[in-house]
């Protein structure tokens, strides 16, 4: 039986072309986060089952790759339930991971701790145009500071890397805090037990507008009254700071005291210390899937590109939850894959400070010339140029189509005759 060439389905082979891309967009990402005083770390692809299925992921806990034990571990026959066979499996995200890694090492690590983690994760996903079940993930993280500070920094950090990955796109952060959405509800009248039931129909607001949140709200079994009443809540902020205080006022009593002014607060700063020129929005229709979010969180969307390319939040008590001391912990993902596709799209290349050269020399070239050729190569690189060393095809122009393609735009060309060098 002959082996299978292509890759699972969900994952893909990744030519040089779009890795160049990739690794260029790693570089700007890692540079900026570096800026801001993020360490880089790394945690293992493989999480204890337990973890994983500790009700922290949503709906990614349905699409865990898991990992059955080995040798006498694996029980068949008495096993009862598929978790039986099971105790690892792949990360679907990478806060979970830190949120592990920061509870066994916060005695090695200063606080507050700024983490930068870029892996890849994993999801049983149904594939699609920029969706796979093995991606990339860039994550910055603030463990230990329960300030407005650390939105700030993360906001103003994963801002400056998208200008710098995406020059001239426009970019709009959304911004809520899970507080607020919780003090709306209940203000509305919904049972305090149904309130994440409620939220699943307020995300949808973007896609069945504010029409279609009532009519699902009311096709799942609560009042009109509670229904008008949200939206109107949702109709009288501004999408300013000023709108974030107006939203205090009309909770005030139900909202916890001081969660209004907190995230006025990261608006103004951000808005006038930012140098890219976003814009900043409060959106109190803004949810985010995830239910470890305890307070304030935030989504990217970027002018010309339909949906979200970066997200975050609070997640104060996520690492509670190994060391039974809950510690504010805030973070900020940047949809690495969907920046990857809209460059692609777009028909970017990569800018290249010295060129790339791509040296060709014809088969059959003798020892002693080669060893010239490779030692010319080997000062050009010194000087910080890219050389590329190769032996000339005999279709030599579809060969330097494709080596333009990875970016290569001057050749030299070496022959065994002196004389036909160019």
């Amino acid at each position: 039986m002959s082996l299978k060439k292509k890759p699972v389905t969900g994952m893909k082979d990744i030519l040089p072309a779009e890795m160049q891309i990739r690794d260029y967009i790693l570089g700007q990402i890692k540079e900026t986060y570096r800026s801001f005083g993020f360490s880089s770390i790394e945690t293992p692809c493989v999480e204890h089952i337990e973890n994983l299925l500790s009700k922290q992921g949503g709906d990614n806990e349905k699409l865990i790759f898991k990992i059955l034990k080995r040798g006498e571990k694996l029980d068949l026959e008495t096993a009862q339930t598929e978790n039986d066979l099971t105790d690892g499996g792949l990360r679907y995200d990478l806060t979970l991971p830190l949120s592990r890694y920061f509870a066994n090492n916060a005695a090695s690590l200063p606080t507050p701790f700024k983490a930068l983690q870029i892996g890849n994760v994993w999801r049983a996903d149904r594939p699609q145009k920029g969706r796979f079940r093995q991606f990339m993930q860039c994550d910055i993280d603030i463990l230990g500071d329960a300030t407005s500070q650390a939105e700030i920094e993360l906001i103003l950090a994963t801002t400056t890397a998208l200008s710098r990955i995406c020059p001239g796109r426009g970019f709009t952060v959304r911004i809520n805090d899970r507080r607020i959405l919780r003090a709306m509800a209940v203000s509305s009248g919904f049972p305090e037990d149904d309130i994440d039931k409620v939220f699943i129909t307020v995300d949808k607001m973007d896609k069945i507008g504010t029409d279609g949140v009532k009519a699902e709200l009311l096709e799942n079994g609560y009042s009109e009254a509670s229904a008008d009443r949200y939206l109107e809540l949702m109709n009288q902020a501004s999408p300013d700071a000023a709108g974030v205080r107006k939203m205090g006022e009309l909770l005030k009593g139900v909202l916890e005291d001081g969660a209004a002014e907190n995230l006025a607060r990261i608006m103004e700063t951000v808005t006038e210390v930012s140098q890219v020129g976003c814009q900043l929005v409060f959106d109190p229709t803004l949810v985010r899937g995830m239910g470890y979010y305890t307070g304030t969180i935030f989504e990217v969307s970027m002018e010309g590109f339909g949906g979200s390319v970066a997200g975050g939040g609070r997640y104060d008590r996520m690492i509670g939850k190994f060391t039974g001391i809950d510690t504010p912990a805030c973070g900020f993902s940047i949809g690495f894959e969907r920046i990857v596709t809209i460059l692609l799209d777009a028909g970017f290349t990569v800018p290249e400070g010295n060129g790339k050269e791509a040296w060709l020399f014809e088969k059959g070239m003798g020892a002693e010339r080669l060893t010239a050729i490779m030692k010319e190569a080997m000062a050009a690189r010194a000087e910080g140029k890219t050389v590329l060393v190769a032996q000339m095809n005999k279709n030599k122009k579809f060969q330097k189509e494709q080596l333009g393609k990875e970016g290569y735009l001057e050749f030299k060309e070496f022959y065994k005759e002196e004389l036909k060098r160019d």
